[in-house]
């Protein structure tokens, strides 16, 4: 199995970012890299764009750092409450996800991918919470937000104060 060296033009998840230089396996660069234009073949020409290339990559990276970095300014202000279901005593009907919480930062007006949302477990309690949400390899905001209840809470039977009988008198 022999290998060739490829100039990336895009980023490959994995691989490298556009503008490095890899090595390969021959069938991965022939049968995927160069017909989707995802690389080229490093020749003399094409050594002559890796600098184009660098210098590009450069100014994208910094664009989606200050990105990255406004939309955590967004996030730091935001206050969610995200409100669910419940039973007796206050317990949840299943669990809040990040697709719920991503729903409800969107309507706020945040703009953020779901997958960048990490809850470090199943929140399955009411009251207050944090999640991440890695924005960038050097951004990583914590968000807070409250799951409350949409129906008020009914105690249950074991909380609720028993109503003591009245005492009867004996007779005599």
């Amino acid at each position: 199995m022999s290998h060739t060296e490829i100039l990336l033009i895009k980023p490959v998840e994995g691989l490298g970012a556009e503008g490095d230089q890899v090595k390969v396996r021959n069938g991965y660069a022939r049968n995927y890299l160069l017909p989707q234009k995802i690389g080229v073949a490093i020749t003399a020409a094409n050594r002559k764009q890796i600098e184009v290339l660098k210098q590009r990559r450069a100014v994208r990276e910094g664009q989606e750092l200050d990105g990255a970095k406004a939309v955590a300014a967004q996030l730091e202000k935001v206050n969610i409450a995200i409100a669910v279901k419940t039973g007796e005593g206050g317990k949840l009907f299943g669990s809040v996800t990040a697709n719920d919480l991503h729903d409800k930062l969107v309507a706020a007006g945040v703009p953020i991918e779901k997958k960048r949302i990490h809850l470090g477990e199943a929140v399955k309690t009411l009251g207050k919470h944090e999640a991440s949400i890695k924005l960038h390899p050097e951004v990583t905001v914590t968000v807070s937000f409250d799951v409350v209840s949409e129906n008020p809470i009914v105690p249950t039977e074991e909380e609720a104060p028993k109503a003591e009988k009245p005492e009867r008198r004996e007779r005599k």
